[in-house]
């Protein structure tokens, strides 16, 4: 199997990349990691990418013409595939029209409700029954690309923020490695 080099975009904790990692250390996981940007040049996530010898760039996304320095870093690593993994910035056009159709973003919320950001508050304001995360392909639209992989849960009375985010994170660790295995399977 061919592994596709593949960039992985964060701005935070790094807990799906973490995954991700993992995951892509199995011969027939169909990515290998080679690169992470982050927007971020404090993000926990970038430590990942230290502890497990992978290349890794901050761009500071507030830069004029920060996406020709994204661009250049993901043809210097062949990168033909990337995944945004809790990655705060809306991705540019220029991005989008280079990489079609070959970019993923994960979710925290079952869209097409509660595009954006602020989720589990507006859910919870909302009294929202069901609750979970969207692997999508990204385009021009914010969080409205087709959704390849959907999880969800029932949201208990007692949840709060900081519930609803840690029992979303369990179902992101398992939908984001199974929506990456089903494109490139159906490749």
């Amino acid at each position: 199997m061919v592994k596709r080099k593949t960039c992985i975009f964060i701005s935070g904790q790094g807990s799906n990349l973490k995954n991700l990692i993992f995951r892509s250390r199995d011969k027939n996981f169909p990515i290998t990691i080679s690169l992470v940007i982050s927007n971020n040049k404090n993000a926990l996530g970038i430590e990942y990418a230290k502890k497990y010898n992978i290349p890794y760039t901050y761009i500071n996304t507030s830069c004029k013409n920060y996406e020709n320095k994204i661009l250049l870093n993901l043809k210097k690593y062949k990168i033909s595939f990337i995944c945004l993994a809790g990655f705060m910035k809306i991705i540019s056009s220029t991005l989008i029209n280079n990489y079609q159709g070959k970019i993923i973003n994960i979710h925290p919320s079952l869209l097409p409700k509660f595009k954006g950001l602020n989720t589990f508050s507006r859910m919870l304001k909302n009294k929202e029954k069901n609750a979970g995360c969207t692997v999508h392909y990204v385009n021009k639209k914010l969080d409205s690309g087709n959704t390849i992989v959907q999880k969800k849960f029932t949201i208990n009375r007692k949840d709060n923020e900081k519930i609803l985010k840690k029992k979303t994170q369990k179902l992101e660790y398992l939908a984001f490695p199974e929506a990456i295995i089903k494109i490139f399977r159906n490749n």
